[in-house]
């Protein structure tokens, strides 16, 4: 059971002791934080709400309110939603903040507040801690009686969210309704299940849809990696579908499957889908250093330059800003479309690559083979014990002949290959990727670094 408090948000799990897990207390604690800042900060007293599906998700959302409307806040409710829908509703509502309630790919028994800011952007690093400070302190003043804040309940986001998609030149549906795909949906038991299928249908595709009731009890980890997919693989093939689609609960991340039931990768995701944005908008793109070689290759064959940021969506829509880049994202299948908004959204991420497929005229496995092929293996070791900085500054010095990035945590390459060390700010771990054209040498390549770490700290 854990509570983990960062500049982006907190995330626990439900139960257990106040501090120590995502209790009634911590929910409130934090979300009083949020909207005294808010107050302080003069933005318009009025606060976005939305969550996925998860068990907890609706006990959370009523303490979320409750305690926004306490502080002298008004409250436009969209309950079951998606993240990306809940980020264009701030500005759209013209209200001064959001929060979504979702532990994105998490398993069930954990949940999160995520915080935005009056763009529907998340907080920068400064105005997280300045929330996680106010927590702390708890010094936070209440509104009186005649000063309670009103509430709203706002159904119709997602409809709205799908038609401003559909609004957009990229997005050529004429070209997706004559290929008349059959599309497998995995919706894993959240909100996917209310808004991607009604996307697909309005694009004129046949949609099926596995784990489509909203309920929050996961069919499977929630993750959408190969792994987690097998029912989906096994639905594509069966039904002759032309290609499957997953998303996690709170529809920022999406993967696709190919026809023949393979996965297409969720780091290609922002791959195909910047392939065809730069085919129709020049400019540079950008993504985590923990992102795959592919985009930049795809970017640089287009002419232009690609940018690396370090992880977390903050990062890289700051940098996309600085490059004006007209597409970018996470190579864990977050595609960030400036046209539309400053964020991660699986809903345009899903018209785009449709659209792309249209005009490419062959199956989705033909298009996967037409990108450079690299394969990242994805570790971790437990934290506990480990003096990180020491670990970095032992790897640093042991392979100085080779190129190295400290923007975020280390990462170093070697020729194409690269590794990638830094601490999670969602679990108490080392995450360490690994890049290469084969997932032999890539998972070589972290037990290498692994095996060095071990004897970095024994020696």
């Amino acid at each position: 059971m854990a509570l983990i408090k960062s500049i982006s948000g907190t995330r626990g799990t439900i139960g257990g002791k106040v501090g120590d897990n995502l209790t009634p207390i911590d929910v409130v604690n934090h979300t009083a934080a949020y909207g005294y800042r808010l107050l302080q900060s003069n933005a318009a007293p009025k606060v976005v709400v939305g969550r996925d599906a998860r068990i907890s998700g609706d006990m959370v959302r009523n303490l979320v309110v409750s305690t926004l409307q306490g502080l002298g806040i008004d409250v436009v409710d969209l309950d079951l939603s998606t993240t990306p829908t809940v980020a264009m509703a701030v500005p759209n509502e013209k209200a001064g903040g959001g929060i979504i309630i979702t532990a994105s790919h998490n398993p069930k028994q954990w949940n999160a507040l995520k915080f935005l800011n009056e763009k529907g952007e998340f907080l920068s690093g400064a105005a997280g801690q300045e929330i996680l400070d106010i927590a702390e302190k708890g010094d936070i003043e209440f509104a009186e009686v005649d000063a309670l804040g009103r509430y709203e309940r706002k159904d119709d986001y997602i409809a709205w969210h799908i038609e401003e998609i559909l609004k957009l030149p990229l997005v050529d549906a004429d070209a997706v309704k004559e290929k008349k795909f059959k599309v497998v949906v995995d919706a894993v038991n959240s909100t996917g299940a209310i808004s991607l299928p009604p996307l697909l249908e309005a694009l004129g595709c046949e949609v099926i849809v596995i784990n489509s009731e909203v309920n929050g009890r996961f069919a499977h980890n929630p993750e959408p990696k190969r792994e987690h997919l097998v029912g989906l693989a096994q639905k594509v093939t069966s039904e002759g579908a032309d290609l499957g689609m997953a998303v996690d609960p709170d529809v920022d991340r999406l993967a696709f499957m190919s026809e023949d039931g393979e996965m297409f990768g969720e780091e290609y995701t922002l791959v195909a889908v910047a392939d065809y944005v730069l085919k129709h908008t020049p400019g540079d793109t950008v993504s985590n250093l923990s992102s795959t070689r592919a985009l930049r290759d795809v970017t640089e064959k287009a002419g232009h330059k690609h940018h690396a940021s370090a992880v977390g969506e903050v990062n890289v829509v700051a940098m996309m800003k600085q490059v004006n880049a007209p597409i970018g994202g996470e190579g864990n299948g977050g595609v960030i479309y400036p046209e539309l908004h400053y964020g991660r959204d699986a809903l345009v991420g899903a018209a785009l690559f449709l659209s792309h497929l249209a005009h490419f005229g062959k199956p989705v496995s033909f298009m996967r083979n037409s990108y450079p092929d690299y394969v990242i293996s994805k570790n971790k070791i437990e934290l506990a014990g480990l003096d990180l900085d020491l670990i970095f500054e032992k790897l640093k010095d042991k392979y100085s002949n080779q190129p190295q990035n400290t923007v975020d945590g280390l990462k170093i390459e070697f020729d194409r290959d690269w590794v990638h060390l830094r601490k999670s700010n969602t679990e108490p771990i080392i995450r360490i990727y690994s890049e290469s054209t084969s997932e032999v040498t890539a998972n070589n390549l972290a037990d290498k670094i692994k095996a060095d770490i071990s004897e970095l700290m024994r020696g």
